[in-house]
């Protein structure tokens, strides 16, 4: 039986494209990862959230550049996906919702094949070893 790898940047790095990857299938034509994500955050927020704090969403967790993330919002409007309310809130457009509803099933039929069969005590190691990790990595970024 081989031994199984030590988890590092690569490691964590290959599972996450290769999820990524199988999440991608679901969007339909045109619809980016990042735009998943950011419907993905609407639809958390109760379906409208404020510009600002989507955009700190994409920036922070998502790492994305402020370029990036504003062309991302605005990729949603155009495509009629989310739309703009007073008080500076976007919100999801029943296509939208679709959209996240239909990801979203997508998704967990993808991660209860993924992760299904793994021991609950082997998932809980992974998920603190990851929220610290990803933990310093912020810190680090934010120490410049």
């Amino acid at each position: 039986m081989a031994t199984a790898p030590a988890v590092n940047g690569q490691v964590i790095g290959m599972a996450h494209y290769a999820t990524r990857a199988l999440a991608e299938r679901l969007l339909p034509r045109g619809t980016t990862f990042n735009q998943a994500l950011a419907l993905n955050a609407a639809e958390a927020a109760g379906g409208a959230v404020e510009r600002r704090a989507l955009i700190a969403r994409l920036t922070g967790a998502v790492k994305l550049g402020l370029a990036a993330a504003e062309a991302t919002v605005v990729a949603l409007t155009s495509a009629g996906l989310l739309e703009e309310r007073l008080g500076d809130l976007l919100a999801l457009t029943p296509a939208g919702d679709a959209l996240v509803q239909a990801y979203k099933a997508g998704v967990a039929g993808i991660a209860a094949e993924l992760y299904g069969d793994l021991p609950a005590e082997d998932l809980a190691a992974a998920g603190r070893v990851l929220t610290e990790v990803t933990a310093r990595a912020d810190a680090m970024l934010a120490a410049g």
